[in-house]
């Protein structure tokens, strides 16, 4: 272990400093050779994640790779360890291990985003879909865009960073959504423009066609699987019949932006589906947004690779922005 995350923190370097404010990946381990292991920095909190399900055994373990990264980084002030498969809740959204209070922002591209790693079991805010932010921030000027799955909002603040006109965060969860309030008024942005509204996704889409309303660009990140009175998202077997759900919210020259996250489903497969879409000319593909290399691993460092082949995207995590035409 002590080889692989040296090697990890080597590859990584430029992305580290001393006044760190940002938020990347500093070790994969379903890549980089220990898949009970991954670690990612946030500002000057480091958060391990470990997916070993003894959870004595994980939590040696976790504490040999804490002491090894506080030697390489001692100006880390906060440490938290999250066990995904701890059957206490607690466990799995977080403890601290090491100082006493995790970071609450992180800055990304020029803009902040408000987090709360021990809000949820994962971090509060996507590592993988920062090289979309980015995009959003190049190109959502004067755009209306609707964030569906939003969760705390990340991919919404950027499109408003970015100088969209009005953007309309959703998600079944209020108090997830209300860090992209917060989020904005770290940035100083116009908070006015950005709506967050607490709905199922498909109750949403339903009130959304019967107002008649069009966007610009519409986001849709759904969760791997999800089963509601009103409807199930299912990545794998049922993406399909999403993007056609909301393809009647997008304008005529807008954009669709469809992730899907499913680790078992290639990247050949979801691509035949987006060109299946495609056929009738009313869909393009028009760009692959990347996963940042953090996130993938490097070649000096990767030793895995995903159970399933990603190609042509670089990362389980599959970004594609489609052009939307309509009739």
């Amino acid at each position: 272990m002590h080889k692989s995350l040296t090697q990890a923190l080597k590859a990584r370097s430029s992305l580290i400093s001393d006044n760190h404010a940002a938020a990347i990946r500093l070790f994969n381990g379903f890549y980089e050779g220990y898949p009970n292991l991954v670690v990612d920095l946030y500002a000057r909190t480091l958060i391990l994640f470990g997916y070993e399900k003894s959870s004595p055994k994980m939590m040696e373990f976790m504490g040999a790779a804490q002491n090894l990264l506080l030697e390489q980084l001692p100006w880390v002030n906060c440490v938290v360890h999250k066990q995904r498969f701890a059957p206490d809740r607690r466990l799995r959204r977080g403890v601290l291990r090491f100082g006493d209070k995790p970071a609450e922002k992180i800055e990304e591209h020029g803009i902040w985003y408000a987090i709360d790693s021990l809000m949820n079991q994962d971090a509060s805010f996507y590592l993988d879909t920062r090289n979309l932010r980015k995009w959003l921030l190049d190109n959502a000027s004067g755009w209306k865009v609707m964030n569906t799955f939003a969760y705390t909002g990340s991919l919404g603040v950027a499109a408003l960073a970015g100088g969209a006109a009005r953007v309309i965060q959703s998600d079944r969860n209020r108090k997830f959504l209300e860090l992209a309030r917060t989020s904005g008024m770290l940035s100083h942005l116009d908070i006015g423009k950005m709506k967050l509204r607490t709905a199922n996704f498909f109750t949403q889409v339903a009130q959304l066609k019967h107002n008649g309303e069009l966007f610009d660009c519409l986001i849709i990140d759904p969760p791997f699987f999800s089963s509601t009175k009103k409807g199930n998202v299912d990545l794998v077997n049922d993406y399909v019949r999403i993007i056609n759900k909301v393809r009647p919210l997008v304008k005529d020259g807008g954009r669709l932006i469809a992730i899907n996250n499913a680790l078992f489903l290639s990247g050949a497969e979801y691509m035949s589906s987006l060109e299946q879409l495609c056929a009738d000319g009313y869909l393009s593909i028009e760009t692959i947004i990347p996963v940042p290399q953090d996130i993938t691993g490097y070649s000096q460092t990767i030793v895995d690779a995903p159970p399933r082949d990603p190609a042509p995207f670089n990362h389980p995590t599959k970004i594609a922005i489609l052009g939307v035409r309509r009739k």
